[in-house]
């Protein structure tokens, strides 16, 4: 068994700093470049692949990209190569990342085969994220480890590394070099789409539980369909073909595929955004009226097959901003932009409405109308339809389906008033939802969105420690069932009994059934939220939640606590960087809201920028004051600097009824107090506190999981066995 390189050790000019990686072919070590005074990574070759590959090794030296890792130097079993400091290339990320990314990688791949050198390993493991100081924008991609990489010849043998042994990553192999037959740049061609498929899904294209699984996935299977870009789905998928004559020949079709894909509008679908109404009528206090025509116009298209459908978090962000709409559909990403204008007069009501293309700024339907306020719900449907309609030739999109209810008109501007305030995540607001939902309800038994929304806001005000969710989950539950049972299309209250079956009853299997027939149907942001958090993040798919979120971001691009949540997905998937910057965008979009400022100091934790990290965690408990989460994290990044006192406080300001209970089994776990943790978080458990599932596989408690209680715990919770 070969022994790791002490630190000091010198081989030749080079003396050895720290093990930094261990790999199937030998060992890789920080070092010090004692005659250039310049830092080096050191890979020490296990002896067969030292002799087998130090002549390769030479010509991959004569590689110089900015995207691929320089070989410095070779020595006897040893290559010495440039230091990189970066995180590991990890998916799900937005396309734009994706083809950036991707550009740059088959770039570096072209440079390499045009010197007639494959790499024969790509995989994520293998592409760093590298930030260039000075630089702005996201990080450069680098490719490592051109290790099983073999000089083309005419060799007919040049397949194989010594006696036909396979050399490769299983699931990112192509068909041909598992079946060891001749390779040349096409079998890189089919592991790049395999990349890329991951950069964009967050999961491998091939899968399972053996080798000999993902073997046969390769060369059987089809990977499942990508939710993408279309122009970005077909330059994967063709890199995927199992034919090597079929795929991409060169790397330089497959840059000329996605320069393609770069200038293609970056979208899933066809897609629009309603921007709010203008409210040209005297009284002011109609203003909620105009906002909420808007505002059912959305639901109604997000019901419609195949249309993507801004959210209206982000549609109005530009409400009473003087801007152009060719500007707006480019900040949310969409074809069309919805305007118009409300003018209502007693029991009259004048709408104008006008689609306009991103493209040009052109109207491509318009139209007027007046009605009595009672046929209000008819007007919604028809600008819903005749907006479908104009699209479909375009676009693709499908009508939206009929209301199931129409309900009165008292009831529906009092369910608009309520939405108004829900989503604030205050005490004060929640209150003033619930009773105009009630209200709402009052007026007519029947109308089944205040059930649904009502329903929302009391989990919702459970998560966020406004009450106790023990203490409410029987009420969101029944409002949930009235829903179903007033508008069974609707998934959003099924979203919610799956989240109160998860996070009271820790009933997972009613929770999977509710998921199930929920996911049948479009998914509203806040769905996904659910979704992503406290069942596939509590479960530690990770990778999968991430790409949920990135989703619901997509759906809602200007809405802070969606992408402060994936930011909060991105950091539990092993990605800080990537957390640190979409939780920044969060705080750009409002600086006054809590919950970015709480996860970017998440965040900077993990990364070990202790005083960024108080800086966050101070400015979202100044702001949520009672939450128990921002005083256990700030209280925690005080005892690191040493600042013992104030930490206490805090403490002891949490009391023993923290809400949520999170806040205080945070505390412990970070400071490594396990049997104080363990107590507490079995006191969360008992009070129905819904990060007591949520962070449960988290990084967080990865300490408290290999505790003596654990299992009790986890039992508590019922845990599949996937989540333990």
């Amino acid at each position: 068994m070969e022994t790791h390189l002490a630190r000091g050790t010198r081989l030749g000019p080079y003396e050895i700093e720290a093990l930094i990686g261990t790999g199937g072919m030998g060992h890789v070590y920080k070092a010090h470049d004692t005659r250039l005074g310049r830092r080096v990574a050191i890979k020490q070759l296990t002896p067969e692949h030292g002799e087998r590959f130090e002549g390769e090794a030479r010509a991959i030296a004569a590689l110089n990209h900015p995207h691929i890792c320089q070989v410095y130097d070779v020595g006897p079993r040893y290559l010495v190569l440039e230091y990189l400091e970066g995180e590991q290339l990890r998916g799900p990320m937005p396309p734009e990342e994706v083809l950036r990314l991707a550009a740059q990688i088959a770039d570096a791949l072209e440079a390499a085969h045009a010197q007639g050198i494959l790499h024969r390993d790509l995989k994520p493991a293998n592409i760093m994220l590298v930030r260039r100081e000075g630089r702005s924008g996201g990080p450069d991609a680098k490719l490592l480890d051109f290790g099983v990489a073999k000089v083309l010849t005419a060799d007919p043998d040049v397949t194989v590394t010594g006696h036909g042994v396979v050399v490769g990553s299983p699931a990112y192999m192509s068909p041909e070099q598992i079946d060891g037959r001749e390779l040349d740049a096409r079998s890189d061609i089919f592991s790049f789409g395999a990349v890329v498929y991951e950069m964009l899904a967050g999961r491998r294209p091939f899968d399972g539980r053996t080798t000999g699984q993902v073997f046969s996935a390769i060369l059987r299977d089809e990977p499942a369909p990508l939710d993408a870009p279309a122009v970005l789905v077909q330059t994967v998928s063709r890199c995927l073909l199992k034919d090597p004559a079929e795929r991409f020949q060169t790397m330089a079709q497959v840059k000329q595929a996605l320069e393609g894909s770069a200038a293609a509008p970056v979208e899933r679908e066809p897609s629009i955004a309603v921007l709010p109404f203008a409210n040209l009528s005297g009284d002011k206090e109609n203003e909620y009226f105009a906002d909420g025509l808007a505002d059912e116009i959305i639901s109604s298209l997000a019901q419609a097959g195949g249309l993507k459908v801004i959210a209206r978090t982000s549609a109005f962000a530009f409400k009473g901003r003087q801007e152009d709409v060719r500007g707006i559909a480019r900040a949310l990403g969409v074809r069309s932009v919805l305007e118009g204008s409300v003018r209502r007069a007693g029991d009259r009501v004048r709408v104008t409405a006008q689609l306009v293309s991103a493209a040009d700024g052109s109207h491509v339907w318009s139209e007027r109308y007046d009605r009595q306020m009672a046929d209000v719900f008819a007007m919604q449907d028809d600008i819903a339809q005749s907006i479908t309609l104009a699209l479909k030739g375009r676009l693709g999109g499908a009508p939206p389906p009929a209301r199931h209810h129409q309900p009165n008109l008292g009831a529906y501007e009092a369910f608009l008033r309520a939405r108004h305030h829900l989503f604030k995540f205050t005490p004060e607001s929640f209150s003033r939802a619930k009773a105009t939902f009630e209200q709402a309800i009052l007026l007519d038994p029947e109308y089944a969105e205040p059930h649904a929304e009502l329903a929302l806001g009391y989990f919702i005000g459970g998560m966020h420690g406004i009450h106790p969710l023990r203490d409410v989950a029987p009420i969101a539950r029944r409002e949930a069932a009235r829903a179903v049972e007033l508008n069974p299309s609707d998934p959003q209250p099924r979203v919610v009994l799956a989240a109160i079956a998860i996070a009271h009853d820790y009933d997972w299997t009613a929770a999977a059934a509710h998921f199930t027939a929920a996911l049948t149907r479009p998914m509203t942001a806040d769905s996904r939220w659910i979704y992503a958090s406290l069942y596939l993040g509590a479960l530690g798919r990770f990778a999968e939640s991430a790409a949920e979120m990135a989703r619901a971001v997509e759906q809602d691009p200007l809405n802070p606590t969606w992408r402060a949540v994936w930011s909060a997905h991105l950091l539990n998937a092993g990605q800080p960087q990537r957390a640190i910057e979409e939780a920044s965008t969060a705080v750009e979009i409002d600086e006054n809201y809590f919950i970015p400022h709480f996860i970017l100091g998440e965040a900077y934790l993990a990364s070990g920028r202790l005083d960024d990290a108080i800086a966050s965690f101070e400015v979202a408990h100044r702001l949520m004051p009672w939450n128990a989460q921002a005083s256990g994290l700030l209280a925690t990044a005080l005892m690191r600097r040493g600042d013992t006192g104030r930490a206490a406080t805090l403490v002891q300001e949490m009391g023993e009824a923290p809400r949520p209970v999170w806040g205080r089994v945070l505390f412990h776990l970070l400071c490594s107090e396990l049997d104080a943790a363990a107590d507490w978080y079995e006191r969360m458990i008992e009070a129905r506190d819904p990060f007591a599932v949520v962070y449960a596989s988290s990084p967080y408690t990865k300490e408290l999981r290999v505790h003596p209680r654990w299992d009790a715990l986890a039992g508590m919770m019922r845990l599949p066995a996937g989540g333990r």
